[in-house]
């Protein structure tokens, strides 16, 4: 049975270019998202390539949706061997930390920590069973690099950076690979490109204009499932020193 990669927060910049990559070593594609049609468009792109897909329409922003869509895919595909998560959602903005509350902060946490959590505990047990598998997840440089005036998505994106870190140091041993990909960027064809320009995202995270190309993150995306030599990736190189050593591609945050 060949295996399968689960694209949660699928779209047209970094989900479809990560189905056409692992799509290209024989791997069946789970695209997850919250708009059935624009699944079944991604679906019909990676059919037309000959790569086998389906779609699996959710909100991803309510933790509890979680179990019953990795359910699902088992139920079309029979297994689930990698995730990636990386929901962004056009529109979504960084919010001063004076004006962030418990509501507005809470939103967040559901989609970009107990979200990918409940995930996470729902694939492990077949993954460390089989010895083998990946859950990767990406952020934003906010989670590891704070600055004024851009919280929000942050302390959230924080949250589940932390949880990788310490999983892929619990699982590595029963040979499931846990990484993060902390960007500063915007995926070009992307939901946030069109959210935000890069002039603006230039503006608060003083790197410059960063648009990145999905087909070479979904590259790096590959590289970190294969190899597995760091925990987390990080782009632009001077946003950490455990970055990368090129520009394979990023979200914002």
């Amino acid at each position: 049975m060949s295996q399968v990669v689960a694209v949660f927060g699928a779209g047209s910049g970094l989900g479809i270019a990560l189905g056409r990559r692992f799509g290209r070593e024989g791997f069946r594609v789970a695209l997850i998202a919250r708009r059935a049609d624009r699944l079944e468009g991604l679906v019909q792109e990676l059919a037309a390539e000959g790569i086998e897909a389906a779609a699996f329409p959710a909100d991803l922003s309510d933790p509890a949706n979680a179990r019953p869509v990795v359910e699902a895919v088992r139920a079309r595909f029979g297994r689930i061997d990698v995730v990636s998560y990386q929901p962004l959602p056009g529109g979504t903005a960084f919010v001063p930390a004076t004006e962030l509350d418990s509501t507005r902060l809470g939103a967040l946490v559901d989609l970009f920590l107990l979200t990918p959590v409940e995930i996470a505990n729902a694939v492990l047990p077949e993954m460390t069973t089989r010895g083998s598998g990946a859950f990767i997840v990406t952020g934003g440089f906010t989670a590891a690099d704070p600055k004024p005036y851009i919280s929000g998505l942050g302390p959230a994106m924080a949250g589940i950076r932390n949880f990788v870190h310490s999983l892929n140091g619990e699982v590595a041993g029963a040979g499931v690979y846990a990484g993060v990909v902390t960007l500063a960027g915007l995926i070009a064809g992307s939901e946030a490109y069109d959210a935000m320009t890069p002039d603006e995202l230039a503006t608060v995270t003083g790197v410059g204009q960063v648009v990145i190309d999905p087909d070479e993150l979904a590259e790096t995306y590959w590289g970190l499932y294969t190899e597995r030599d760091r925990v987390e990736y990080r782009f632009p190189e001077h946003h950490g020193s455990d970055a990368g050593s090129g520009a394979r591609s990023g979200s914002f945050a």
